[in-house]
């Protein structure tokens, strides 16, 4: 099965998310989908072994409980196959952060000149008197 036809699938996808966050009992992988997806035990079981079989999940036994983890190799394939397209947005995004920062700077200048205002008026609440 080609790597997009794995991650094509929602619930495949949903369940690689869980494993990046750690490795995880076929149970506990089961009990979030339902819950998620409403499909039953033996249809997530079935999407674990589409990605055990395909390569994007690894498993192994702890005394009766199955382990499932991510398995990086297919993630890194994909990434390189999306490497070449990269320059269609890479440009996009790095205009994107610079605007981003121009905002934070020219916010952080107008809040540090509107603090220079109150300086000198007895108190630094901005209210100009000097009541308690």
């Amino acid at each position: 099965m080609h790597a997009f036809d794995v991650l094509g699938d929602p619930v495949r996808r949903r369940i690689l998310e869980l494993l990046a966050e750690g490795e995880m009992t076929s149970g506990a992988v089961s009990e979030r989908i339902r819950d998620e997806f409403g499909i039953s035990q033996p249809a997530v079981s079935q999407h674990l072994k589409v990605l055990r079989e395909s390569g994007f999940a690894t498993v192994r036994a702890q005394g009766t409980r199955r382990l499932y983890a991510v398995d990086s190799a297919p993630l890194r394939e994909v990434d390189a196959w999306l490497d070449r397209f990269r320059r269609f947005w890479t440009p996009h995004l790095d205009a994107l952060g610079t605007e981003l920062a121009r905002g934070r700077r020219e916010r952080r200048l107008r809040e540090s000149a509107g603090r220079g205002d109150d300086i000198g008026r007895g108190d630094h609440t901005g209210r100009g008197d000097t009541a308690p």
